[in-house]
């Protein structure tokens, strides 16, 4: 189907991009400045901010308990952005959502970001969290059970990177992960995936600008080579946890991630796949109160209650 129509509107308003070299603080500050007034956020039973002590040091964490009851299962969520964008304040509204929908209790992580810190400081920070919530269960009321671990875009990398990395660890406690539009190999030949050519301009995230936006994160020393920073370059995938991955019909991204779901099913892990028609590359969190999109979140939770 055609770019959805709200979607291709907003797209067209936008101002194009300032020309010269992308300035960090200047994206963030404009992402900041759309972020909605706190009146205006799904209510949630509670949400509190907290800091989760790691072998890396302290981490900012948001905690969204949905509703009041005894126990609860974890879901901890790390936000996109190109490893450099994204915060708990601009993924806020899509922690919510998740907790909202799935009864689970959300762990969303502030990370550090590239430029400023290096490769792989916001990988560690994200896995030394989800340690820290296996290690203090009975202090966020963790029923023992579910300890599912979702991201988008570059978050939706660091899923990848940590499931594989716990598998190797002999940490066996993450029960789920949960990939929207991933990105999956930093190696960006054009020439790798249809979809970097088929979706290359006009649908927000363009295919000329995925080295620049990812190389904040490249030169701080994160290799595209390395299977922790391009999950799809892994030999084994064998013993990872059951997966659900989003893509988006006009996606650069699109068939990296979908290749990624027929490696984890050809190494015996179940992997569903849905391609979201008419929809681009970070829909969750910018359209997603477009009703046909918002099922995303319904898909996470019949997803988590089936494995």
């Amino acid at each position: 189907m055609p770019l959805h129509p709200e979607i291709a509107r907003i797209l067209a308003e936008l101002p194009a991009p300032a020309p010269g070299p992308i300035d960090p603080a200047q994206l963030r500050a404009a992402e900041e400045a759309m972020v909605a007034p706190l009146a205006a956020r799904l209510p949630l039973r509670s949400v509190e901010d907290a800091t989760a002590q790691t072998p890396s040091g302290g981490v900012p964490i948001r905690i969204y308990t949905p509703v009041d009851t005894d126990s609860y299962g974890l879901l901890l969520y790390f936000h996109g952005g190109a490893f450099f964008l994204g915060s708990l304040e601009t993924h806020d509204h899509v922690a919510r959502s998740l907790a909202a929908a799935t009864g689970l209790k959300v762990v969303s992580v502030g990370y550090r970001r590239a430029p400023e810190a290096a490769f792989p400081a916001g990988l560690d920070d994200c896995y030394g969290v989800v340690r820290w919530a296996a290690e203090n269960g009975e202090h966020l009321s963790w029923n023992g059970t579910t300890l599912a671990i979702a991201g988008d875009s570059s978050g939706g990398t660091f899923v990848a990177a940590i499931a594989a990395r716990a598998h190797d660890d002999s940490f066996d406690r993450i029960t789920h992960q949960l990939l929207f539009y991933p990105s999956l190999d930093l190696d960006f030949d054009i020439d790798r995936y249809a979809s970097l050519r088929e979706n290359a301009r006009g649908y927000g995230l363009e295919t000329a600008g995925l080295k620049p936006f990812n190389a904040f994160y490249i030169d701080s020393g994160a290799n595209p080579a390395d299977p922790l920073v391009s999950p799809i370059k892994r030999e084994n995938l064998g013993g990872l946890p059951p997966a659900l991955i989003i893509t988006a019909e006009y996606d650069p991204l699109r068939d990296e991630g979908e290749q990624y779901g027929r490696m984890l099913r050809e190494a015996g892990v179940p992997a569903a796949v849905t391609r979201y028609a008419g929809a681009n590359h970070g829909f969750v969190q910018n359209f997603s109160w477009i009703p046909e999109y918002h099922q995303v979140f319904e898909q996470a939770r019949d997803f988590l209650n089936q494995h």
